[in-house]
């Protein structure tokens, strides 16, 4: 069968994907390292002036020995080793992904007219200006007095979060709540090091060159809004995760199981930061975490309440509902496929309809065409393991069916 656009779209999409993960894993790699590094540092008699500490450390066979210094040292090195590519590639390959997934395919993973009735474009300027707007309330928190105390600011950062895990709720699918509060706390982390880090860095090396002294506060201020990245981290691969467990993302509570998992970030990075520090091992932070997660796990039990009653059918639904085919393939996915995509699935180990896909009605076979198509006819992916035993035929029926309709006929 000749590829078509849309398969070419599902490839870019995991093209975008595995390159948003490199890069995620080589910014959260050197950040978690350097943390670490920096607590660890130790203090001894014989550093040269103006370094704060020093660590040895082995690995792969080979010694390193690191010198920290309180500002800068007195003369630029001939080599100087940036850090800052992993973090600006992880923010443009997951706002690209954004795109692709969430604003190229709003109708089935953004917008949901039960919880906020407007436009596709209406939802994606929302989606922008609330990133946007994100990074300039943290920002001014940052500069202003509160920013002076770390536990403080800290705490009205957390206030933040909790705010917008539960207004995302109220503009968008669960899916794309909780990635959007991911995008969200990202976008604040990237451009921590586009616009503080880096400048601040990049100041200090400019007053060397020209043979001044670097003022001290520059490394103040990066070391807190690295800081602030180091705890911010795992809530944020968590909620990228997320967008793959119905039973976090859609039910009653996912903004307060967000807000869980931003505190469970605190207490194990609090635990290898301790360690790190050469504080000895913060077991409480274990029950206190295990503690956030039971949380998690019970407020994900609780029943959802009854759905609205659904949007009447968008022009894109209507063309798919009226395609030859359709009564067919719609009871090739109520006999195939509905077991497992229910609102009380009945297959046995499944508790949620598999990332929140739900294939009851015929409105809602039509909503999810394209993810159809891909998952059961261009491709076995669905039913897994093929087994609800769908046959050949079934599958060339789906591609049929979804192809008439796309061309119009």
């Amino acid at each position: 069968m000749p590829m078509d656009w849309l398969v070419l779209w599902d490839g870019l999409e995991f093209a975008v994907r595995w390159l948003h993960v490199i890069t995620a894993i080589a910014w959260i790699g050197t950040s978690f390292y350097f943390v670490a590094l920096d607590l660890g540092l130790r203090k001894s008699p014989n550093l040269p002036q103006g370094v704060h500490g020093e660590e040895w450390q082995v690995h792969g066979g080979g010694f390193y020995h690191i010198q920290k210094y309180n500002v800068a040292p007195d003369h630029l090195p001939e080599h100087l080793t940036w850090f800052k590519w992993e973090a600006y590639w992880t923010w443009i390959s997951g706002m690209a992904l954004l795109i692709l997934v969430y604003y190229f395919g709003a109708e089935m993973y953004l917008v949901d007219r039960a919880v906020l009735d407007v436009p596709i474009w209406a939802a994606i300027l929302i989606s922008i200006a609330s990133i946007v707007v994100g990074w300039l309330i943290y920002n001014g928190l940052c500069r202003s007095p509160v920013g002076q105390d770390d536990t403080r600011l800290m705490l009205v950062l957390f206030a933040v979060l909790v705010g917008m895990a539960w207004l995302y709720t109220q503009l968008f699918t669960g899916r794309a709540a909780l990635l959007h509060l991911g995008a969200f706390t990202a976008t604040i982390m990237s451009a921590n090091v586009a616009m503080i880090i880096i400048p601040n860095q990049k100041k200090v090396v400019a007053t060397l060159k020209s043979g001044g002294t670097p003022d001290p506060e520059y490394g103040r201020i990066a070391k807190q809004r690295s800081t602030h990245n180091n705890y911010l981290t795992l809530p944020v691969l968590f909620l990228m995760l997320s967008i793959h467990y119905p039973l976090i993302f859609a039910t009653p509570f996912n903004w307060l199981i967000a807000s869980l998992v931003f505190l469970m970030g605190v207490t194990i990075r609090h635990y290898f930061n301790s360690y790190s520090a050469g504080k000895g091992h913060a077991y409480w932070t274990w029950p206190a975490t295990v503690a956030l997660f039971l949380g998690v796990v019970w407020l994900s039990s609780i029943p959802a309440t009854p759905m609205a009653e659904p949007a009447a059918a968008s022009a894109q639904e209507q063309r798919f509902l009226a395609a030859a085919g359709f009564e067919a393939v719609h009871a090739t996915v109520l006999g195939r496929c509905s077991m497992c995509h229910a609102t009380e699935p009945f297959w046995p180990g499944i508790a949620a309809a598999p990332n929140g896909v739900i294939l009851e009605s015929e409105a809602e076979t039509a909503r999810w065409a394209r993810e159809i198509y891909l998952q059961a006819g261009r491709s076995h992916a669905m039913p897994p393991a093929n087994l609800t035993y769908m046959e050949p035929d079934e599958r060339r029926l789906i591609v049929q069916w979804y192809e008439t309709a796309r061309s119009g006929g």
